[in-house]
């Protein structure tokens, strides 16, 4: 690969816009807002280069007169979104053009002919147009056809379709990641409602209990207990430098699946995912991380396909040296306003690592945050259905982990925000039930330090069902992680002293389902309201119809990040979370609930994820937590102009 730099022949070439390398996209000025700056380096004789790393920022200086430059309109007649690859701008400004800069001044890498076609950021494979195969030296290497990108998605679809087993569309749709980015994620978009579940949970779980027999490619960074002391150059060594979003995960609680060590790679990479499908953050700018410090799953290590460590999983001193020097590298390397989301750690690290590091660090945990911040949104819309205020109603958990726990938090805090009572009273509306039990005062000394707040006064029920009929909730809400434990006797109980009980069966995947739909229809005689994490088919029951919402945390996730993002947030707030629930309730239309819907459906995700992101960020700059100033005035349409475009760029 040539380097062009000042001592070099840089000054008798020159810039043209018929070019055989590749074009990289480069944010650009006010003026030439939604559109794509194509810089091409032509050589001597006139011929384009071929794939040559430019070094421009020492030799920008040098150059006296205007650059030329082509700026290229996207193949899509809808404007692109503002930002380097049409994604989220960053926050930094590091790699924002100006009016006074010819040349941004960056390296840009460049490339050509059959390296182009297996690009997965640029590759557009039978869209390329006759022009552009001739600059880009890609004429003989696809059929003569030139088709459009929807005819791609149409065609991608239809084959998607022919797959009757769910893993071999995770695994198509993984392959046409690597080999077609922006196809993937107009794929992703335009159909989410049915590849959802196939990026994500349920199939995901799937995908991660075999990873180590699909994996092909790395699509994330692995640190291991082996890098400790050289996890910064690891870092260094992964090919985006301006990442926004981490996904990390020590894989020691995927789902309900348990354990599943180094293979828990599938959770950040389908979570980032989404982040770029529903809540528009460029992919460049999305960084999957593993943290590999051994698995306790018997099976995984006796597996010959297994990929990671072969060793007991690591805790204490050892566990915490090696987080530290993570987060400290993320910091040294990303900057302070870089998204770390914690993602299927367990109860005893997960909670510990939030504490620690939020005032520190931009620091999410999807699983006690994102679900309670969801779970709340969907309570929100059911009042429209039952009626009352979060304070008439009684809350009964069966599961006080990271999800449980935390959703009952955030519902505490709404009510502390309503009735200006303290949250220690608050917190006496929610009840929870663990392994050992209704969770009681005189439990007190034996539990966790997460669960103490709820241990309220009582005599100890140690069944679940007398546990339901001793406190008689109005809502019920599993996050047990153990399925089938909302049993016929448990909803014929909630039926018996609600006219419409709230029933939420909330743990992953689908065979880990506290009930199904048609269990909770069928038993509560058609007069429940409800939603599950992972989603079920419609239920048919005495002649009428009824659809279950799904309270899925890509509702709130990938708005609440593009939320910080826009408004360079430093911290997370948990008047944050509450303004994600808030805006995502406002979306429930009155035509939704007439179908029994307490979340709106996953369609229009990307305009509830801007509502979300304005939301948050508003609360942002509220709080004092914003560094992107001044302050935009209208948030959700500047929400709505930063998000990633899939739609094909113009080569020339």
């Amino acid at each position: 690969m040539m380097s062009l730099n000042a001592s070099s022949s840089f000054l008798k070439n020159s810039f043209s816009g018929a070019s055989r390398t590749q074009s990289q996209s480069l944010s650009l000025p006010a003026s030439c807002h939604r559109r794509v700056m194509v810089v091409a380096m032509v050589n001597s004789n006139g011929r384009p280069e071929r794939n040559v790393s430019v070094s421009v920022d020492s030799v920008v200086k040098e150059v006296n007169g205007p650059v030329a430059v082509e700026v290229v309109e996207s193949d899509s007649k809808k404007p692109t979104a503002v930002g380097v690859g049409g994604g989220v701008e960053d926050v930094y400004g590091e790699d924002s053009a100006t009016e006074d800069h010819f040349i941004t001044p960056w390296s840009v890498s460049v490339a050509s002919g059959y390296s182009l076609l297996r690009d997965p950021h640029h590759n557009k494979g039978l869209a390329f147009t006759v022009k552009e195969r001739d600059a880009h030296y890609l004429r003989g290497l696809l059929p003569p056809v030139v088709v459009n990108q929807d005819l791609q998605v149409k065609k991608m679809m239809h084959n998607m379709r022919q797959y009757q087993v769910p893993l071999q569309r995770y695994q198509a749709m993984m392959d046409l990641q690597e080999r077609n980015e922006r196809l993937f994620y107009k794929l992703l978009i335009e159909n989410v409602e049915e590849l959802l579940p196939i990026v994500y949970t349920p199939t995901v779980g799937e995908a991660c209990q075999k990873y180590g027999s699909i994996f092909k490619t790395p699509q994330g960074l692995f640190i291991s207990l082996n890098d400790k002391g050289k996890i910064l150059e690891i870092l260094k060594n992964w090919p985006q430098k301006k990442i926004q979003v981490i996904v990390v995960t020590d894989g020691e609680r995927i789902l309900g699946l348990g354990d599943l060590g180094c293979q828990g790679m599938g959770i950040p990479v389908g979570k980032l995912s989404l982040y770029t499908a529903l809540g528009g953050i460029r992919p460049s700018a999305c960084l999957p991380i593993t943290i590999d410090v051994g698995t306790n799953n018997e099976k995984m290590l006796n597996d010959e396909f297994y990929i990671g460590l072969r060793r007991r999983r690591a805790s204490g001193q050892e566990y915490a040296e090696l987080m530290n020097e993570f987060m400290s590298a993320v910091k040294q390397n990303y900057g302070e306003k870089v998204l770390v989301q914690f993602e299927d750690f367990a109860n005893h690290n997960a909670f510990d690592l939030l504490a620690k590091y939020s005032t520190t660090h931009l620091v999410f945990n999807d699983d006690i945050q994102g679900t309670a911040s969801v779970v709340l949104a969907g309570l929100i819309s059911a009042l429209k259905l039952v009626g009352g205020s979060l304070a008439d109603h009684r809350f009964l958990f069966l599961g006080a982990g990271e999800a449980g726990t935390g959703i009952a938090e955030l519902i505490a805090l709404e009510i502390s925000k309503q009735t200006n009572a303290p949250l220690e009273e608050t917190r006496k509306k929610v009840w929870l039930v663990d392994s050992k039990g209704l969770i009681v005062r005189s439990r007190l000394d034996s539990l966790q330090h997460f669960k103490k707040p709820w241990a309220h006064e009582h005599e100890p029920v140690n069944e679940f069902l007398e546990a339901v009929k001793a406190i008689r909730p109005t809502v019920l809400i599993g996050s047990s992680g153990a399925g089938q434990t909302f049993t016929k006797e448990v909803v014929e109980a909630m039926a018996s002293f609600n006219e419409k009980p709230i029933i939420l069966a909330l743990s992953n995947p689908t065979s880990q389902s506290e009930c199904t739909a048609e269990q909770a229809y069928t038993w509560s005689e058609g007069r429940a309201i409800f939603a599950s994490g992972s989603p079920f088919p419609p239920v048919e029951y005495n002649g009428k119809v009824y659809v279950s919402g799904q309270s899925n945390n890509a509702y709130i996730f990938p708005g609440f990040g593009l939320g910080l993002i826009i408004s360079g947030a430093i911290r997370v707030h948990d008047d944050m979370l509450l303004a994600a629930s808030e805006a995502l309730a406002e979306q429930v239309t009155q035509e939704h609930f007439d179908n029994g819907l307490i979340y709106p459906p996953f369609t229009n995700i990307r305009k509830i994820s801007a509502h979300i992101a304005a939301k948050v960020a508003a609360k942002a700059y509220e709080l004092g937590l914003a560094s992107r100033l001044p302050q935009p005035e209208n948030l959700v349409a500047y929400a709505e102009s930063c998000m990633y475009s899939p739609s094909y760029r113009n080569y020339r």
